[in-house]
């Protein structure tokens, strides 16, 4: 297999594609918690505002699942000039994850022997991405950060960075998030990676040289996380049991849904879904720690735990877990929105507000 592969079998960044704003960084062999080695490592990251001379004005934010290191293009009025992640004062920055399909490496990156990694691309967990974080962090001259923040995914990395690296990061914020997988999450997204390995296409990982991928697996398995995103009210509100009124004689709900997978096949590698997803299945900050509430109870920074009380997908028990068990937690704070897990990209200007109450705790430890 050669470095070139077909553009329409995943929606991967690949090489030969304009990089825009991201910048790279190799951080050499990266040992994994597995006990594999990910070889000849490179992170993709961005940054917005200039790092003062000290490294001790940095944010670090964690993108959810299917984000990528361009923060305003999914999280919109959350990072520039006098913005709640103030680019006049602070250095923010965003890393691709390792596994994820923007630039840093994972699945349809090529591997030292010249050919994607497709199959042989090892599992990674949450601690295995902040640990390729942290290994960034020290390239780039980076003391601390002030706040490591993240929804979802990107929570349990920022959770993570509160229990393995107490003195790299002032304070934490973690949205919409949990301190373990539950067996709910799980079984939803084992459906999902069992639909992407049915496809025709998927030849075991191995379909960068297909003219075909299986972004139609990749499709189904968007589809019943998107279900899991929102809630059954604003579905049932928004769309009911209208239909489209095309051609096609879908419901409406059936075209949104369509149109979700659609975007995402354009954007996104089907390895990663599943590696990625993989990572979140494995979450569990307790793990060879004695438990959940012995990892937390040993946190000894200040931990902001952000909850979306229509939440389906991370409901507010799993952040109520958190609070109550991490002696330097704040009190809850919850964002009312109609909108489930998704409220965190849809509700910025309530995101906003807790970001700056967060970065006053970070500020406050300088």
């Amino acid at each position: 297999m050669t470095a070139d592969c077909n553009c329409h079998v995943t929606g991967a960044w690949l090489e030969s594609h304009d990089p825009g704003d991201r910048q790279f960084i190799k951080i050499g062999d990266l040992e994994l918690e597995s006990g594999e080695k990910l070889l000849d490592t490179t992170i993709a990251y961005q940054t917005w505002g200039e790092l003062n001379p000290a490294g001790d004005n940095a944010i670090l934010v964690n993108h959810a699942l299917t984000g990528w290191s361009d923060v305003p293009a999914w999280w919109p009025s959350i990072v520039g000039p006098g913005l709640p992640l103030d680019t006049n004062k602070y250095f923010v920055i965003c890393p691709n994850v390792i596994g994820g399909c923007q630039g840093s490496t994972g699945p349809s990156s090529i591997a030292p022997d010249g050919k994607r990694w497709g199959s042989r691309f090892p599992s990674v967990t949450i601690r295995d991405m902040v640990a390729a974080e942290l290994a960034l962090t020290n390239a780039l001259g980076i003391s601390h950060y002030i706040l490591a923040v993240g929804p979802s995914l990107g929570g349990m990395r920022s959770l993570e960075w509160a229990i393995a690296h107490p003195t790299r990061v002032n304070a934490i914020c973690t949205i919409g998030s949990s301190a373990v997988a539950t067996g709910d999450q799980i079984g939803a997204a084992s459906i999902q990676i069992r639909a992407i390995k049915s496809d025709p296409h998927y030849n075991n990982g191995d379909y960068y040289e297909q003219k075909v991928g299986p972004t139609e697996g990749m499709g189904i398995a968007r589809r019943i996380a998107h279900l899991t995103y929102r809630t059954e009210s604003e579905m049932d509100v928004r769309f009911g049991r209208e239909l489209q009124g095309d051609e096609t004689g879908r419901y409406a709900v059936e075209s949104y849904l369509d149109h979700q997978a659609q975007k995402l096949a354009k954007r996104f590698d089907a390895n990663t879904y599943i590696a990625l997803t993989e990572a979140m299945n494995s979450h569990d900050v307790g793990r060879d720690r004695g438990g959940v509430a012995e990892a937390l109870s040993a946190i000894t920074i200040p931990v902001v735990v952000v909850s979306i009380d229509s939440d389906r997908l991370f409901p507010p028990r799993l952040q109520e877990e958190i609070v109550e068990l991490t002696p330097t937690s704040q009190p809850l704070v919850t964002i009312s929105s109609p909108f489930g897990h998704d409220g965190f990209l849809i509700d910025v200007e309530a995101v906003g507000t807790v970001l700056q109450s967060a970065l006053k705790l970070g500020e406050s430890r300088k």
